[in-house]
């Protein structure tokens, strides 16, 4: 797993949307697994790559971002999977992670070639993500534990894409953990 990289999307998130209750108190749960994947990652000397929604901020400055989007339904996310100083982060205009950013070459310079994906909304952001990297020939590595969408249904719509259509390998996170 020497060439794997963590990405982390959107998981700086200010909530404040239809729905956005739901998907805070979904992320809240899945945010344990995400740790444990940076733990790893961190242990092992692994990159970790933040890519997050620039809130019209425009600049990737994770602690301006944080302190735009901190409230009731996002400080325990923030608190819990807060960006550590040696880790990446990107801000991305739209929903693919590659789309406008300076992730394909940032992958290219780590020489990473799998990509353990985590992170919100799994039938929107993760998934235009995955199909990106499956386009730029990365293998992908979802852990299925470490994604969620508002609508569960959805969620699982996106992982059974990722799986049949971009070849993506899907585990729970301590099933990676254990093959790492």
């Amino acid at each position: 797993m020497e060439h794997t990289a963590l990405l982390i999307i959107d998981i700086i998130n200010d909530f404040q949307f239809k729905h956005g209750k739901t998907l805070a108190s979904k992320t809240e749960a899945i945010s344990p697994n995400i740790m444990k994947l940076k733990e790893y990652m961190n242990s092992k000397n692994l990159p970790i790559i933040y890519i997050n929604d620039h809130y019209k901020l425009w600049q990737a400055d994770y602690n301006k971002i944080i302190e735009k989007c901190t409230n009731h339904l996002s400080e325990a996310i923030i608190k819990t999977l807060r960006p550590e100083k040696d880790d990446y982060f990107l801000i991305k205009p739209k929903h693919s992670a590659f789309f406008g950013t300076a992730l394909h070459t940032l992958l290219s310079q780590l020489n990473v070639k799998n990509i353990i994906l985590t992170g919100i909304a799994g039938n929107i952001c993760v998934l235009f993500t995955a199909n990106d990297a499956y386009m730029r020939e990365l293998k992908l590595i979802i852990p299925r534990d470490a994604i969620v969408s508002t609508d569960d249904a959805d969620n699982e719509y996106a992982i059974t894409m990722m799986e049949k259509v971009l070849k993506a390998s899907i585990y729970h996170t301590d099933e990676i953990l254990n093959k790492m």
